[in-house]
């Protein structure tokens, strides 16, 4: 026992507390290595464009340059692996933290804890100091002092200095003993690496790739590199508009998920701020040059394009104050946003047909041309197209649900009845629960295909019931110059390429192209 407390009193504990530090960095850095190494099809894109910050220019352009894309990447993860290994080892300390702390501070600029740092990942309350900055202060420590704890920088040192002693003198003997277990102390690193390293592998075939590690966790997706090419575009007025056009109301968490009450949250977990800028990005490099939202997103679409410069064009729908009086509100506040077309909301032109007030309709249409703008109107029932274009109200392009109704959950023919979309939910499946949107196909198609104004399908796929490559090519087919379609970012570039295929195939479309 006393040789116990002997031993911890003439322990090195200064060594000992700069051992534990550096090895401590070192696996954060060899972790994080091995964990993007191990994700199949691991790339920076999304963390590089959704960058913020004085530096974000040059983190989107490392992004946007595919080779460059694929070097960084490679320099990240073995950068990685080689500075965490050197630390936790004690190998080249001084070079390896040089090296982790220029990489860290690249990491940093890229969502600086200061200004709008929008992209930003919430840690608590942050400013200028957050957890990057302070182990790149840590491991400054490391390049200017002496000390940097056992490791095999000294035994390397120590077998030098031992060479000189090779055949001990009986004077010498106590030094070189004393030697020989320094030595002996700077190798117990190597076992702690193997420990270290067996539990990671245990843990990984228990249960993957670890989710609390800064690789990001990827779904089965298409990354952007299998673009199958460029997506045709149209023209309503002097707007040039990709053929597909992002829909907003997965962004806005309306998920038309009929008895699934848990799914908007969902929706509206899942698409946090950031999420949506980097949905936005992707979309834009993937070639959807528009998005058509509901009012309540357009400031967040304003922040967007103030933010990164985005040339993306943003059709707003809007609707009447009806409590108020005021038709003009949302009208104003859209163009005051900076949005790019203006379009009266779905639910409202049916409601203004059914309630006989069509002349709202017409009162905000000659308002948003009034003002220079595209002027747009949607519906969910084909009645209310009838009956603007009998009065002669003729909007710049009409947006209408389409889609086919072969599909489960759609009930019957029978039962449907005009501007119900917008109605009461029914408990009974053979009448309307939130599942069909396009309640006479028929006579939408019909209507479609007399009318010299170009067309924007949407709900193309039903809020999901039916296959992407199904619905493109239904309402293609069937008369559609656009279609709109609500994606996750997972999607995007799957659904260009089913469009790309889809537009290149058309066999069976009779309705010349309005856009």
């Amino acid at each position: 026992m006393a040789n116990f407390l002997q031993s911890i009193r003439q322990a090195d504990w200064k060594k000992i507390f700069f051992t534990i530090v550096r090895m401590a960095i070192g696996w954060h850095f060899l972790y994080e290595g091995i964990a993007k190494l191990l994700i199949p099809k691991w790339t920076s894109f999304s963390y590089l464009s959704n960058s913020t910050g004085p530096l974000s220019g040059l983190y989107h352009w490392l992004a946007t340059t595919p080779s460059v894309l694929k070097a960084v990447d490679f320099f990240n993860i073995f950068g990685l692996l080689l500075i965490g290994t050197a630390l936790f080892l004690g190998l080249f300390s001084r070079i390896a933290a040089i090296c982790g702390t220029l990489l860290l501070t690249l990491y940093y600029f890229a969502y600086p804890p200061f200004g709008d740092s929008l992209f930003s990942v919430s840690e608590g309350h942050l400013f200028i100091i957050d957890k990057i900055f302070i182990e790149a202060t840590v491991l400054l420590f490391f390049v200017f002092l002496k000390e940097k704890g056992f490791g095999l920088d000294l035994f390397l040192e120590l077998i030098k200095k031992g060479k000189a002693k090779s055949q001990p003198t009986a004077e010498g003997s106590a030094d070189y003993s004393d030697s020989r277990r320094e030595a002996l102390k700077n190798l117990a690193t190597l076992p702690f690496l193997g420990l270290m390293g067996v539990w990671a592998g245990e843990n990984h075939k228990k249960y993957g790739v670890d989710v609390l590690s800064g690789a990001t966790i990827q779904i089965n997706r298409a990354t952007i590199g299998e673009l199958k090419g460029t997506l045709p575009k149209g023209k309503i007025k002097d707007h040039e508009m990709s053929r597909l056009i992002l829909g907003g109301n997965l962004i806005g968490g309306w998920a038309h998920s009929r008895d699934l009450l848990y799914v908007p949250s969902l929706f509206k977990a899942y698409n946090t701020e950031k999420k949506i800028y980097e949905t936005l990005m992707l979309a834009e490099e993937c070639g959807i040059n528009t998005i058509n939202i509901g009012f309540p997103t357009h400031t967040l679409m304003a922040k967007y394009k103030r933010m990164t410069g985005s040339k993306i064009k943003v059709i707003c729908q809007v609707a009447p104050n009806m409590k108020t009086g005021d038709i003009y509100e949302q009208i104003n506040g859209a163009m005051d946003s900076g949005s790019d077309i203006l379009q009266v909301q779905g639910n409202w032109s049916d409601w203004c047909i059914r309630d006989k007030k069509p002349e709202i309709v017409a009162q905000m249409l000659d308002k948003m041309r009034s003002n220079g703008y595209t002027a747009g109107l949607g519906a969910h029932t084909i009645d209310s197209f009838i009956a603007y274009e009998e009065l002669g109200i003729i909007p710049d392009y009409y947006m209408k649900t389409l889609h086919h109704d072969n599909y489960w959950s759609a009930h019957p023919k029978e039962n449907r009845v005009a501007f119900e979309v917008d109605g009461e939910k029914s408990k009974d499946h053979n009448k309307f629960h939130d599942n069909l949107f396009c309640l006479f196909p028929e006579r939408t198609v019909e209507f479609i295909n007399r009318t010299k104004v170009p067309v924007m399908g949407f709900k193309v796929l039903a809020a999901g019931a039916i296959e992407p490559k199904d619905g493109f090519n239904w309402a293609f087919e069937n008369g559609a110059d656009f279609i709109c379609v609500g994606m996750f970012d997972f999607q995007v570039v799957n659904d260009v390429n089913i469009c790309i295929d889809t537009l290149k195939n058309l066999k069976n479309r009779k309705r010349e192209w309005f856009g």
